[in-house]
């Protein structure tokens, strides 16, 4: 296999090579949420109408991981980063000339489509091209390039709209351009996994349900979550009828993955939600402008990225099971000072957001990690890019409570208190949960015999 003759050397460059994708990719997330405010004055938008432009591509990115990694079971890798990064090119190019409100939309629907090749191969890579011992650290580099991205995001797109036009924001996107030959290279001539015809229905079944499912929590509309039971139930009803569905249910009587992804889906859902809720506090509590927001939050995500290397060399030697346990505390530990100082001045938020998204980062490689162990190696692509859709969909779920909650409750001195109480029992219930499940780092080794 290919995977286990790449030197060292050469594995650790592919990793960094990824990293960098997974910069540029998590940046078009992140970017252009500082650029709203002048595409809705430019176009004449609704709020819902310019909120568009995110959410297309979140929503895209999340049905994109998991049918890329189906694919990357039955396709060489290399193709496919491929054709993702051409896709993902093509929408930028459309982006920076684009004149109107739906030519936007078409363009990040086509940024999306591309770039969502990374976060697929950000879990595959690691588990075909490093060795079991040193995953945790090569999932903390990936884990770094998106807590990059995540960083400098807003930082480069202030900077940009302050000198030039929103559009290009979009010219970022093509130097990713420079990364295929060395992808082509480094991933060489792998022999691809064949595992039988593509199920294109099913497929389009279930994109539609992630996707169905992602408006009806952003939109709250119970009709189009009525509509997503439907269109799930047709997708559960093709998977057990076709003889090569797009997801096997075998994957899911593999208990450990399914008690993996549960648990990660259920840790992630508010922990991820940090981003959303730290803006709104320090806008209500503190009357904080955009900029000092960048200024508050900017250093934590940075800081993070540099202790995500830190934390997959702990996974490696001591087990996700600790690291998780430290990235819990971590984050109990912060939400407990977030609560005690609520009213003080936003200047020990900083210190505070270094501790619990550092946290936040222990935890998902540790997560990661984890899952990664339970999937045999044919059934890693879709295995790893449904972990990583949960995820995306854990997310979402979070934003939208936490968006409800205000909404219902008020945005007061007394609610954010309560949201930092139940996001510590949340972590300290996940954290017991991973501990009863993972008793000790040698449970979580791939069973031979799967």
């Amino acid at each position: 296999m290919k995977n286990k003759s790449v030197a060292n050397k050469q594995s650790y460059t592919l990793i960094w090579l990824l990293a960098f994708a997974i910069v540029i990719s998590v940046m078009n997330s992140t970017m252009f949420n500082v650029a709203l405010p002048e595409l809705k004055k430019e176009f004449g938008l609704t709020s819902t109408q310019v909120s568009w432009v995110v959410t297309a591509y979140i929503i895209i990115y999340a049905v994109g991981s998991v049918t890329y990694g189906k694919l990357a079971d039955m396709f060489k890798l290399k193709n496919l980063i491929t054709l993702g990064l051409c896709f993902f090119v093509c929408g930028s190019v459309i982006g920076l000339v684009s004149d109107t409100y739906w030519l936007i939309i078409v363009s990040r629907i086509l940024q999306s489509a591309g770039a969502s090749v990374i976060p697929a191969c950000s879990m595959l890579i690691p588990i075909r091209y490093v060795s079991e011992a040193n995953r945790g650290r090569a999932l903390g580099i990936t884990s770094a390039g998106m807590a990059l991205g995540t960083a400098i995001g807003p930082i480069i797109a202030g900077f940009i709209l302050g000198f030039s036009s929103w559009r290009f924001l979009f010219a970022i996107s093509i130097v990713i351009l420079l990364a295929i030959p060395f992808f082509r290279r480094l991933l060489g001539d792998e022999m691809h996994r064949q595992g039988g015809k593509a199920d294109f229905p099913g497929g389009i079944l279930l994109a539609a349900s992630v996707a169905l499912l992602l408006l009806s929590i952003t939109t709250l509309s119970l009709l189009t979550f009525a509509l997503m039971i439907s269109v799930s139930i047709l997708f559960w009803f093709r998977v057990k009828t076709t003889n090569s569905p797009f997801v096997s249910p075998a994957l899911f009587k593999n208990t450990r993955f399914t008690t993996g992804l549960i648990i990660g889906s259920l840790a992630l859902t508010l922990n991820l939600c940090i981003p959303y809720l730290i803006p709104q506090m320090l806008t209500i509590l503190h009357h904080t402008s955009p900029l000092q927001i960048g200024l508050i939050m900017s250093p934590s995500a940075l800081i993070a990225a540099v202790f995500g290397l830190v934390g997959g060399g702990i996974a490696d030697r001591k087990g996700s099971r600790y690291l998780f346990v430290l990235g819990g505390g971590m984050q109990l530990l912060s939400y407990l000072m977030l609560w005690l100082f609520l009213n003080v001045s936003p200047t020990p938020i900083i210190f505070i957001l270094i501790v619990v998204n550092t946290g936040l980062t222990f935890a998902q490689i540790a997560l990661a990690n984890t899952v990664s162990r339970t999937l045999p190696r044919e059934q890693a692509g879709v295995g790893m890019g449904i972990y990583m859709m949960c995820s995306f969909i854990a997310g979402a779920i979070g934003t939208s409570l936490l968006g409800k909650m205000l909404d219902v409750m008020g945005s007061n001195h007394a609610v954010f208190k309560n949201m930092f109480v139940i996001f510590s029992i949340w972590i300290t219930v996940s954290a017991v949960l991973f501990i009863i499940k993972n008793p000790d780092r040698h449970s979580l080794k791939v069973n031979s015999s799967q």
